[in-house]
């Protein structure tokens, strides 16, 4: 595609999440490719990687460098453009996204700032870990956004182990503890996770640390109890298996402050703590707050309409976390879930070209699938609901992991199609054999 493509409709897709970067395939695949639109996606890293598998690169049971997906390999292959940056501004007027300057490793200048122009424009942008202006949580908690943040925090891991297993003097309170503060999907299958990670690690050749004496993972959840936003059974399986592992679970805790050697607690309790991950809450990127006089919500998420479409644009829609779409008959938006932004694409890709043909766009129909918790090596529970089973299963075991794993593999056939995630697959059932069951560095 050429940028001398002034008279084409040109659409602009900010946020290669999930959803953003399926969406710009089935639009390259489609409209792209037989020279439509020019379909253009914008992103802040120049690489992807699925957003529900950063605990498992936190606690070192991936490497992220297997799993991670060029964007702009993707854009050659799949006929759409890639421009690297941060979206900054918006001019609605003229129709052009502002992109923020962008720096390599060293500080030095990449690509200065630049305007992008659209006629239709997406904004899936996603969103951040909530630590609702908790004193000390900036400082001393790691989020697990980013893959950059979740391999921080598995160097530290790393360090803390070797750095407590080569001294002579006896541990200190907070030393290999760790505070995980959030008891939702992340957090919960994060403590799983370091459970089995730790003891693989400790494995290798770290002799003077006992893993079940030495190494504690305190998970700390405001609310009633874990996984508050699923169903009461589920919650009861998973806290009952966390027992089993020793995991320490505190509910109806509220987080007061983090320090550097633990978390305070509302009721004055002090959880000693090494290293601190923030799981808790969500809410879009700040600089969606009022953008260009565009309608937000107090998590500066953009009001939407049933089409996706914001309120005060026709030209602008916004999908996946940064959206507030309304979810007729309940009393909450539609939830931030990888099922949401799967469905929310499929849609979009569709309205967009109903759209180049002069048809009217569709309302977005949020089917709730269930959830599905992974705690890793020791069991997945979840429930499933459709009209199918007429309500809600309960499901755990092998059948859960199963379903599990698919979710992954189904956004991996939305990008690259069958056959490529067929042989990627048997590829790496082929070297897990052949490679540590955790990240040593």
């Amino acid at each position: 595609m050429s940028d001398n493509s002034a008279s084409l409709h040109h659409i602009v897709v900010v946020g290669g999440g999930a959803g953003g970067l399926e969406l710009a395939t089935r639009l390259g695949d489609s409209v792209g490719r037989r020279g439509q639109a020019q379909v253009t996606l914008i992103d802040r890293s120049r690489t992807h990687l699925w957003k529900p598998l950063l605990h498992e690169v936190a606690a070192g049971s991936m490497d992220v460098d297997q799993h991670m997906l060029d964007y702009l390999a993707q854009a050659r292959w799949h006929h759409f453009r890639f421009r690297l940056g941060s979206m900054s501004g918006l001019d609605r007027e003229r129709r052009v996204v502002r992109v923020a300057p962008t720096y390599d490793e060293d500080g030095r200048l990449l690509i200065g700032e630049r305007e992008i122009r659209y006629d239709t424009l997406v904004i899936a942008v996603g969103s951040g870990t909530n630590d609702f202006g908790t004193p000390g949580a900036q400082e001393h908690a790691i989020s697990l956004d980013t893959p950059p943040q979740a391999e921080r925090f598995h160097n530290r891991l790393i360090n803390a182990c070797i750095r407590a297993n080569a001294q002579h003097e006896p541990l200190r309170p907070e030393q290999l503890q760790v505070a995980i503060i959030g008891a939702g999907a992340t957090g919960v299958e994060l403590a799983a996770e370091l459970h089995h990670t730790t003891r693989e690690l400790v494995a290798f050749g770290l002799e003077h640390i006992d893993a079940e004496r030495d190494i504690r993972i305190t998970l700390i959840e405001a609310g009633p109890r874990v996984l508050p936003a699923l169903p009461e059974r589920l919650s009861k399986s998973t806290e009952e298996l966390l027992a089993k592992l020793q995991v320490q679970v505190l509910t109806g805790a509220r987080v007061t402050a983090v320090e550097h050697d633990g978390v305070r607690i509302a009721d004055g309790r002090k959880v000693p703590a090494e290293l601190t991950v923030w799981a808790a809450g969500i809410k879009a990127p700040d600089f969606l707050k009022d953008i260009a006089g565009l309608e937000t919500n107090r998590l500066n998420q953009l009001v939407v309409t049933p089409e996706l479409r914001v309120t005060r644009d026709s030209d602008i829609f916004a999908m996946g976390d940064c959206a507030a779409c309304a979810w007729p008959g309940r009393e909450h938006n539609v939830p931030p879930r990888a099922q949401a932004a799967h469905q929310q694409a499929t849609l979009l890709a569709s309205t967009l070209r109903r759209r180049l043909a002069g048809k009217p766009a569709r309302a977005f129909v949020y089917r709730d699938f269930g959830s599905l918790v992974s705690l890793g090596e020791y069991s997945t529970v979840g429930s499933l609901m459709g009209a199918l089973i007429g309500g809600s299963l309960f499901i755990e075991g092998l059948f859960a992991r199963m379903m599990y794993v698919s979710l992954y593999r189904m956004h991996l056939y939305a990008l690259h199609g069958f056959a490529k995630v067929f042989f990627d697959t048997l590829a790496r059932l082929i070297t897990r054999r052949t490679e540590p069951r955790v990240k040593l560095h």
